[in-house]
Order: structure tokens, then sequence, then C-alpha cells
């Protein structure tokens, strides 16, 4: 049994409380959602407002053009469901297009040509609707009153508009005007007012105030923004505006009004698998969440508290299980509304067993192994697609976690749409995402291009039950690396026993192995980053077994929240990682 009474661990204290808890990726974000449950509100209420919170006070790791893949426990009806917070593709989005007329056999990390539908917008306020109890108003005010008074900025937020200054004033100008004032990049500590930003929530907010009924509010909310002005003024903006992206040329934008009026988000049965009597359930293969599924399966076939933790066998094992999880990743996974995904297959414990074999407990694997597929060497994503064509020969983001008195759990992965990746629509105060960039341009690809299809995201919420009861969620930001991290931490709990506070800052690891899900799209075949606070002797060993292993700071992975309910005594337990600089847990 996982202790969730430490008082500290490391160097920040894990919060208790019988009423609710809050971990986010800002301290801001984290009192609004502590404030709504002190109000009444719950779980779903406190989400909702501190996603907004965290759309604005983390723009170089989220907004409101990008994503919120979300999974959810409804106390009231003792089940788990997935909100699917992801984007679909515009109508006009084809491989023929930008294959043939863009010359592109991979989708731009920024600019226009990956923006699908914003998402993060439409998963609050469904979450408000469906779930909540609060008002629209009672939801967006604090943010509001936080972009108009002024977001004080950090050490982050400054260094990445250091980072972007001449790019901003040379080809964003409406990002510059606001993120830039005096055409200068803010120190930390400075204010910077967020005007637009405020005047398009007003605008939600006062769409919703028509009605009396508060579902109807927050559905007239909805309709503002995916089907009235804000929907108009995007379309206008990415369709009439040419921008340059990566690929070294300028191009305009595919999203229409359309598109955003035809998407909606929606319930989703997650995938689940049982390690030691808990089962972890996942977002579907709309993320890249069923990977830990798979790699738990793997990894319950050893006996790693046998090991050691983060010995050289321990890391080994793992890194060479996540190696056969993600192979299949870039396999199999995809929109289930648009491919059938062999799960049946991909999640069975005896699938698990035979694919045990394929560890060598004494040599790195250099190859990238999908179940049913030749092995090959993943150079870029372009072997995968070679391989996948070929056919088979057999058969930044942040994190928000909420927990409320009832018992209802919220784990959610806010990303995309980020400050950096392109400009901000004038007017609305965010840019639109670019997560589009994901999608494989290989006709018959499981995640291949089609319109109004979402795209395979890395966004990976993680939640627990035990005996079907509500016990942990879990998450971190950090593209291909969130299920190796999510992978790491629930061991430290489940299997030696830490409290949630040690189980966030114990050291980390992780592999580039397989092809990058970003721009541009490149693999580091057997690369092992490990932080610095793990031995030069199992580093050492790592490299004797064919590991390329790079020693990092003591501090920079691995940026884990997390809550839990303790089966025996009912006490909600939070967690923050110390590596993500602004990160809170609170209680109530």
């Amino acid at each position: 049994m996982a202790k969730t009474t430490t008082g500290r661990a490391g160097g920040r204290p894990m919060v208790m409380s019988t009423r609710g808890v809050v971990s986010s990726g800002h301290y801001l974000a984290t009192g609004i959602g502590i404030d709504i449950l002190r109000r009444g509100g719950n779980a779903f209420d406190a989400a909702a407002a501190a996603g907004f919170a965290l759309n604005l006070t983390m723009p170089q790791q989220n907004g409101a053009g990008g994503e919120a893949p979300t999974l959810l426990y409804l106390a009231g009806e003792g089940r788990v469901t997935a909100l699917s917070g992801n984007g679909a593709a515009p109508a006009a989005a084809t491989i023929a297009l930008y294959r043939d007329e863009y010359g592109l056999d991979i989708i731009p990390g920024d600019g226009f040509l990956g923006a699908v539908v914003p998402a993060a917008v439409g998963t609050w306020l469904f979450l408000l609707e469906h779930f909540g109890t609060m008002r629209v108003e009672d939801i967006l005010a604090p943010s509001i009153a936080i972009a108009e008074e002024g977001l004080p900025v950090y050490d982050a937020v400054a260094d990445m508009l250091a980072e972007n200054r001449e790019r901003f004033l040379a080809q964003w100008p409406s990002t510059a005007r606001i993120w830039l004032p005096g055409k200068k990049a803010p120190e930390s500590g400075d204010l910077l007012i967020q005007r637009d930003w405020a005047r398009t929530f007003r605008g939600l907010v006062r769409a919703s105030r028509r009605y009396r009924s508060r579902k109807a509010g927050v559905r007239a909310a909805y309709d503002e923004f995916y089907r009235g002005p804000v929907a108009r003024r995007i379309e206008r903006f990415c369709r009439g505006t040419a921008v340059k992206d990566a690929s070294g040329k300028s191009h305009k934008g595919l999203l229409t009004a359309e598109d955003m009026a035809a998407w909606s988000p929606e319930l989703d049965e997650p995938v689940s698998t049982v390690y030691r009597g808990i089962r972890v359930h996942k977002c579907g293969a709309w993320t890249q969440g069923p990977v830990l599924c798979q790699a738990l399966n793997l990894v319950g076939q050893f006996d790693l508290a046998a090991m050691g933790h983060n010995s050289a066998d321990y890391i080994h094992t793992v890194v060479e299980c996540m190696k056969l999880a993600f192979a299949d990743r870039e396999m199999y996974y995809g929109d289930p509304k648009f491919v059938r995904v062999p799960f049946t297959r991909l999640l069975s414990k005896k699938y698990a067993a035979r694919r045990r074999g394929l560890v060598d407990a004494e040599r790195a694997s250099g190859e990238l192994r999908p179940g049913g597929y030749e092995p090959f060497v993943p150079k870029s994503v372009r072997e995968v697609n070679s391989a996948f064509a070929a056919g088979a020969r057999v058969g930044d983001t942040t994190k928000l976690e909420v927990v409320d008195r009832a018992g209802n759990m919220v784990s959610s992965t806010p990303s995309g749409g980020w400050i950096p990746s392109s400009p901000v629509v004038p007017g609305l105060g965010f840019p639109l995402g670019t997560r589009g960039q994901m999608f494989s341009l290989v006709e018959g690809h499981p995640n291949a291009l089609e319109p109004g299809k979402r795209p395979r995201t890395t966004l990976t919420p993680s939640l627990a039950t035990r005996r079907g009861k509500p016990y942990m969620t879990f998450g971190s930001p950090g593209g291909d690396a969130q299920d190796q991290w999510a992978l790491q931490f629930f061991l430290n709990v489940v299997e030696f026993g830490m409290s949630l506070q040690e189980a966030v800052e114990a050291p980390t690891f992780w592999s580039d192995h397989w092809p990058s899900s970003f721009w541009p799209r490149n693999a580091d075949v057997n690369d092992l980053n490990v932080e610095g606070r793990i031995s030069k002797g199992v580093m050492a060993e790592l490299k004797k077994r064919g590991h390329h292993v790079y020693a990092k700071l003591d501090w920079s992975g691995g940026n884990t929240l997390a809550t839990m309910i303790d089966p025996k005594t009912g006490v909600r337990s939070a967690a923050a990682s110390p590596r993500l600089e602004p990160a809170t847990a609170a209680a109530v």
C-alpha cells in the first residue's frame, strides 16, 4: 500500500484534506479551482475555472486555441469516462493538398497548416454544462480579472518572449502588440494586460446572461465561440493571412467557421488495464494514452521491486518495454471514428507475455519493433511511413487534477495553442493550435490526415480506480515523454511505496528512441536522457548495454502532478513537481 500521509518529501509538502484538492501547472489556476470548491462548486466546476485560467496564465504551454483531453470519475454514477478535448481537421485538409500542392511529406509545426478546431474552450464548457453546477460568469470571472488587471510575468514566460522577440516583431505583429509592449520583452515580475482575451471571454459571459437557465446559458456561451463572432474572426484571419512556417514557405490556413460549428466535444469510452489490482484508465487512440496500458502489461511481467528503484536493471527494463509500446503507437493508433484499432489484441496480457521475450536483459534494442511488422531502425517518421506502406508481415503542455468532497475526479492535459507556434488572432487575444502536425501524410495509415479527423496527440491524462472506487489521478506535460513519466510515477507509488510527493520528486529518465510527434519528427535511436541525481555507476552500466546516455540537469524531467483518495480514510491528497516552475497543489 502506498503511503498517503507523509508530511514532507523532498522540497515540497504534500497537501491533504477531506473536502477537496487541486493540483495544476500554475498557482493562480490552482487558487481559482480551490476557491470554486470552497464556494460549493464541484470538481467539474473547479476544473473548468482552473482550465480557463491555465489557458491564460501559461501561454507557452497551452491556450484557448489548443486541446484538453480529459478523464472523469463520475461519483454519482460510479464510472470513468473520457472527454474528447481534441479538435478535428478542417474539411479542406486532405493528403493530396498537402503533398501535391504544398509539396510536403510532413506537416509543419508552426504557422497555420497544422491548425485544427480549437478544443479547449469547448471542453471546459462541456464539463460545466453536463456535470457542473455554476454559471459561466462564475467560472470565467477570475480569469477575466487577471487578464484585465495584468498577468504577472514569471521566468518561463519571460524567457519564451525573449527567445521569440525577433520573430514576433518581424512576422507576427498581432502577437508583438500584446506580448511585447514597447517592442521589448517583459521581465519577470512585469504585468501584461490581456484586453483582447478579456473582451473575448466577456462576450461569452454576456451571451450566457441572456438565459435564466444555467445550462442554456452555458450553451449560449458555447455558440458564441463556435458558431458566432469568434469562429468568424478565426476564419477571416487564418484564411486571409499567409504565414511563413517551418517549411520555409508562407501558407494560409484552412480552418473555417463551418469547421468550428461542425465540431463538438463528446464522451468516449476509455481504455484500461489492471496492474496489481489497480485499474488504470486512459483516453483512447486519439491520444497516445494506451501506450501506458501496454507498458504496464509489459513491465508487469518482471519483478521490478526486486531490481531496486532506478537501478540499471530497472531503468533498462522499463525503457525496453516502453520501446515496444511506442512501436505499436506508431503503427496502430489513430482516431477510432475513422480506423479500427486492435485493442483486444494490443491490450491483452497474452500479447504482452509474447512481447516480453523481446526484452534482452543485457542489451538495448536499436530497432523499432511493432507487433506484426518487421523490425526497422527509426531515423525519422519517414521510416515509419515506409515500414507501414510495406505492409504487415502477419495478420510543452500543462496539467490539471481535481478531486472534490463527493469523490468526483478530473484529470486533464491542456496543451496546444502556444504563443510561439502561431500568431495571435487579432481581437481575440490567443493563437490557433498546430496539433495537425501529428497527422501522417501516408494514405491508409491509422493516423493519416482526413477531413474531420482528430490527430493522435501526445496528450494523456491518467485516472486509476481500485475495486471500482476513485483512487488516483496523475500526469505530466512533456510530449512523447508524458507516458514515460506517468509510468515511472505510478511504479514509484505502487511498486516502491512512495507518497505522492515523493513519487513526483523522484529522479526520472526518458527515451527518444521512436519518432517524435513534433516537427521535424526525427528519432534518436537508443538515446536515453537521465536526470543527474541518478548515480554515475548506473549511467555507466546503461551505456554498456547500448543506451546512448545523456546526463541532464538534476530536476529537468518528469513534471508530474497527482491526486489521490486514501481508500481507508477518505483523505484527499495532492502533489506537484517542483520542476514545473509555477505548478502548485492546494487543499480546501
